[in-house]
């Protein structure tokens, strides 16, 4: 049985268990699926300033909290207990191309040529962590959401801003991995 949590599932079954997530919370509460939004929970229930994105009840929010942080707590049990002691498999194109440039070792999640504090102090390190981390973080609020609140939540309902932000989500992707991705992993 521990083997089946190890391996990872199948489109074709984690697909539909993450999609039944929205007609359960609507269901049951009337609530939307997200993640990004937790970050204004936070800093509301934190920061009481007089600032007026802040200043609403966070407390009729705190069930996103608690999915949140069963998420991050189902992550450090997943790593703990549950990570697959082997190499990454990656397809073998994929590792040719970043062997050139200079990426090898995929014993962890994230190649540690890539995610590591030393090369937090390089260019490429910077562009990736810093730049990256705050480009995300503003496209989130920009969109009004996340990926998952878009995609997920968002086209179940048949928003038409969560198409229109889930093409760009997805534009953005293609662009970053063929275009800039490779320019930035040269630097």
């Amino acid at each position: 049985m521990l083997e089946i949590i190890k391996d990872p599932w199948p489109w074709y079954v984690a697909g539909p268990l993450i999609g039944l997530t929205v007609p359960v919370l609507l269901i049951l509460g009337n609530k939307s699926f997200g993640i990004s939004s937790s970050l204004r929970h936070i800093c509301a229930a934190c920061i009481p300033a007089k600032i007026s994105f802040f200043r609403y009840d966070w407390k009729k929010e705190l069930w996103n909290l608690f999915f949140v942080f069963g998420i991050f707590l189902g992550g450090i049990i997943a790593a703990q207990f549950l990570m697959n002691p082997g190499e990454i498999t990656v397809n073998p194109d994929l590792r040719a191309e970043l062997a050139a440039y200079g990426i090898t070792d995929y014993s962890h999640l994230v190649p540690t040529q890539l995610m590591n504090f030393e090369s937090l102090l390089t260019l490429r390190g910077f562009i990736t962590m810093v730049v990256g981390g705050f480009l995300v973080g503003f496209g989130t609020r920009y969109a009004g959401g996340c990926t998952s609140g878009h995609a997920i939540m968002g086209l179940s309902n048949l928003q038409w801003p969560s198409l229109v932000a889930t093409i760009c989500f997805m534009a953005g992707g293609f662009l970053m991995a063929n275009v800039i991705l490779p320019v930035i992993l040269s630097l």
